[in-house]
């Protein structure tokens, strides 16, 4: 083929078509609502395209040359192709049967998704969610890049590329081991706090940077104060290392219901302290929202003010 054939354009190809069902130049303008001479020029720049004359001009009204046969065949064919094809896609915006491909941070991914995400199943069987966990900060990279489409994070994202919803409320709490010598006491001291052996999330963690930015604006601390022994990549991995006796740490209720319940770890309330967050939904501002997407959506801001009433 010659390569010059690549530039011809789909409204180029249209107007052969109309021009030889309609056998008029003002006819078929007038079909494609264009004007006359528009219509002509969009013939002509295809003669172009192609070195040779496509139609000819009779009294009994227009006919094809032999390219011009050969190419409306082509034309026909491409522009039967794309209807299809845009039927196609209409179809799968209307269905409300596909996948949706998920960032969850730590906390969302391990304690409160897969409760959501069966009772979304219960109402959708059509709809398959694909999780991938992170911290927040890779979250947000993965929404941007393109390698999912929705992210749970832990923290609010303000960025001009992304919606950002809040979500399910959150506290953030000090545990301690069963058997730490805190036990008993009705509260501790933040200056009491960056002296203990402390357990952190890694960084990028939307609870470290939440308990960062906390101790940093009431104690004129930042995270270099702590006594810090070790970093973990998961709440799980930190709730283990306290109730192996490593250190203390603050981290998501969410994460720690169950220890507390059983005995295994207990909270210690800060001396005037509170720190509470919002998990947070976002997803690119021209993401293109199909039909399951705004099933999904819908479903999570519905869920999500429940779960904070309930609170």
């Amino acid at each position: 083929m010659d390569k010059k054939l690549i530039n011809i354009t789909i409204q180029q190809l249209g107007s052969l078509v109309n021009l030889v069902k309609e056998r008029s130049f003002s006819k078929a303008a007038k079909k494609m609502y264009l004007t006359q001479p528009s219509l002509t020029k969009h013939i002509k720049n295809l003669e172009e395209e192609i070195g040779a004359r496509v139609v000819e001009r009779k009294n009994t009204g227009v006919t094809l040359t032999q390219e011009g046969k050969i190419l409306y065949e082509c034309a026909k064919r491409t522009l039967a192709h794309i209807e299809e094809t845009g039927e196609k896609i209409s179809r799968i915006k209307e269905s409300e049967a596909g996948d949706i491909y998920i960032a969850a941070s730590s906390i969302p991914a391990t304690y409160i998704l897969p409760q959501v995400l069966k009772a979304f199943r219960n109402r959708h069987a059509d709809i398959k969610c694909r999780i991938k966990s992170s911290d927040s900060e890779s979250a947000m990279g993965m929404i941007l890049d393109g390698e999912v489409e929705i992210g749970f994070v832990g923290r609010e994202i303000t960025h001009k590329q992304l919606c950002s919803t809040p979500l399910w409320g959150d506290r953030l709490v000090l545990i301690i081991p069963a058997d730490h010598r805190w036990h008993g006491k009705k509260k501790v001291s933040c200056s009491e706090v960056l002296k203990e052996p402390f357990v952190s999330r890694e960084q990028g963690s939307a609870t470290r940077m939440i308990v960062e930015k906390y101790f940093r604006e009431n104690t004129n601390s930042d995270f270099s104060g702590f006594n810090t022994i070790c970093e973990f990549g998961s709440s799980t991995a930190v709730k283990e290392a306290v109730i192996n006796g490593l250190g203390v740490s603050i981290i998501s209720i969410h994460a720690v219901r169950r220890e507390l319940g059983n005995g295994t770890l207990r909270e210690i309330p800060l001396e005037g302290c509170s720190i509470e967050r919002n998990f947070h939904m976002i997803y690119k501002s021209n993401l293109g929202l199909m039909k399951h997407h705004e099933i999904f959506i819908d479903f999570i801001k519905d869920y999500g003010l429940n779960i904070c009433h309930e609170q």
